[in-house]
């Protein structure tokens, strides 16, 4: 069932509410600063609708793996202070989860104005679910709003939890604006794509996104592997891989793939490898099926690069998870830029191209072409569950556009 969106609900019933918004402000500090503040950017559409109706903002979010208990290096302290400098007023923050003292601060809190509450997993029970938890927070508010796409393949007490508080006392849980476009996006790739639809899949592990694969592998005209998985890949073909990263358990599993994809599963053609994985490594182009002895294979070669470019470039839908190699490491990072860069050009030409977040995002970043893509994935776990096919519990909690 199609689900709601903040965009459903007219102003006017905005307007002196009490609103709950789940946020995905899980961003890196540095010395008790934002380092990177990509995701408090991406709230604020949801954030200044909900403030400009005139509503009170309640708003939620983790931080970090605290493990259940208050860690100061994982306070929202900072992230506060961040929101307040973007949205240019103070953002009030309770450095509590729940209890008397956020019940005190939201009520004292203005129409039009944002709480933040301290990190929701210094509670033990966000994790677990606790239905308790989810009630507390229900009882602040009159809607409820996830924005947290990053963390809708968890059931946690201030995301799946909270929503079923809420629609249990008959109020609204709806998608935020980030979350909706997630879901338009990411769930457009896999409903009747317009041709050809070209996936790039990479990372380490086959076992990681064998759901993606084979989610993939019926419906896409081509299907990319790049990263450390395609070296277990070639090992399905008996080539040597040297001493490269692969994936002795799931060797038949790649041979499986191949028999059953045959020629829409592209591998490389050639990688780059060298004996250390360090930047000042000597590295040297050799075609896959020259790998020899200590050599570990660190990223696709040239050919590859510009076969996989030409293949990008006649795609007209194109999902890109993961590296195409060590990417974090200038030396290595070539065959990733290569394909981040096709991805943009393609872009540009009016394909649709998509991020499914994690790695990928961060290479596309890198290489200055992000602001060229079609949609930036903001979850990389729940992006991949979802083109898999799983049901996320942060989305099948909110309210449908029918009545239910």
């Amino acid at each position: 069932m199609i689900k709601k969106s903040l965009t459903d609900l007219e102003p006017a019933r905005l307007e002196g509410r009490t609103v709950l918004v789940r946020a995905d402000l899980n961003v890196p500090l540095d010395d008790d600063d934002v380092s990177d503040d990509q995701r408090i950017r991406a709230s604020l559409p949801t954030l200044r609708i909900l403030c400009d109706a005139g509503a009170k903002v309640v708003l939620l979010s983790h931080l970090g793996r605290p493990k259940g208990r208050a860690q100061p290096e994982f306070s929202l302290a900072p992230v506060a202070r961040r929101l307040g400098d973007l949205l240019e007023y103070p953002v009030r923050f309770v450095g509590e989860t729940h209890g008397e003292a956020v019940a005190h601060a939201v009520a004292d809190t203005a129409m039009g104005q944002v709480v933040l509450l301290e990190n929701t997993r210094f509670h033990p029970g966000e994790t677990e679910n606790d239905p308790e938890l989810s009630a507390s927070w229900a009882d602040l508010g009159d809607i409820f709003v996830n924005d947290a796409f990053g963390t809708a393949h968890r059931a946690h007490a201030s995301t799946a939890g909270l929503a079923q508080a809420m629609r249990s006392r008959g109020h609204e849980a709806v998608a935020g604006i980030l979350m909706a476009r997630e879901l338009r996006y990411l769930e457009g790739v896999l409903r009747m794509p317009e041709r050809p639809f070209l996936a790039i899949i990479g990372g380490a592990k086959i076992s990681t996104k064998i759901g993606v694969i084979s989610a993939l592998l019926p419906l896409v005209d081509r299907l990319l592997i790049g990263g450390a998985m395609a070296n277990t890949f070639f090992r399905a073909l008996g080539l040597d891989t040297g001493e490269s990263l692969v994936e002795e358990d799931a060797i038949d599993l790649a041979r499986e793939l191949v028999e059953e994809g045959g020629e829409t599963i592209v591998l490389p053609v050639d990688c780059v490898v060298a004996p250390e994985v360090h930047e000042g490594a000597p590295a040297r182009i050799v075609d896959r099926d020259a790998v020899k002895g200590v050599d570990k294979i660190v990223d696709i070669g040239p050919r590859t690069r510009s076969r996989f470019a030409d293949m990008i470039g006649e795609a007209r839908v194109i999902f890109w998870n993961g590296p195409m190699g060590v990417f974090e490491m200038a030396p290595f990072a070539q065959g990733t830029i290569s394909v981040a860069e096709a991805v943009a050009d393609a872009c540009d030409s009016g394909a649709m191209g998509v991020l499914g977040g994690g790695d990928s995002a961060a290479a596309a970043q890198q290489a200055g072409v992000a602001h060229r893509l079609t949609h930036v994935s903001t979850g990389g776990g729940a992006s991949l569950e979802l083109i898999a096919g799983a049901e996320l519990p942060g989305v099948a909690s909110l309210s449908g556009v029918e009545n239910e």
